[in-house]
């Protein structure tokens, strides 16, 4: 089955099924294309930096261009902190029109318990994963503060999204959307 988005985990810990399954089909009804939760054993060994005790998404993301199943874009989800240079921290990050994201679950748990609040930090993890498999699709950041495409810089904002795209984002990706499948 070809899947227009594959799902990976690339995560310091096992997989949770059932988020990758929720993520799967929000990224499937936000966009109306094909995903699939894919079982890679590979992982990027070099994108740890000891320094900073973080992992840096931008090598994360070139690892896994090498590594983009055929047919589709591919977002790793992963429980490890991630970093660009000029940010503390970052939630995910994607290629713009490109063929690769990723999130950290990391930052996004209401609490440092796990499990305190499973249904906020699943809206979290979804919000985030969405937001990066939109610019994957070449939607760029939304000034709505609703809309799942809206930047964030902290977990208020996350909060404040909703998990769809706002009218203009969604007109937008159908206009995109709508030119990718003229090419093909």
């Amino acid at each position: 089955m070809n899947a227009d988005v594959h799902i990976w985990w690339l995560g310091a810990d096992a997989p949770d099924e059932r988020l990758l399954v929720t993520v799967r089909r929000a990224i499937q009804a936000v966009f109306g294309v094909t995903v699939r939760v894919d079982r890679q054993p590979d992982r990027p060994t070099h994108a740890f930096d000891p320094k900073r005790g973080q992992h840096s998404s931008t090598e994360i993301l070139k690892w896994l261009v090498g590594r983009s199943l055929s047919g589709g874009r591919t977002l790793a989800v992963t429980d490890v902190d991630l970093f660009i240079p000029v940010l503390t921290f970052v939630y995910g990050e994607a290629q713009l029109g490109g063929d690769a994201a990723v999130v950290s679950t990391a930052r996004l748990a209401a609490s440092p318990e796990p499990d305190s609040d499973r249904t906020l930090f699943d809206s979290r993890v979804i919000k985030e994963s969405v937001h990066e498999i939109g610019h994957t699709f070449g939607l760029i950041h939304c000034d709505s503060s609703t809309c799942v495409m809206a930047r964030s810089v902290n977990l208020l904002e996350v909060d404040a999204k909703h998990t769809a795209l706002c009218a203009d984002c969604e007109a937008r990706y159908r206009a995109l959307h709508q030119k990718d499948d003229h090419h093909e």
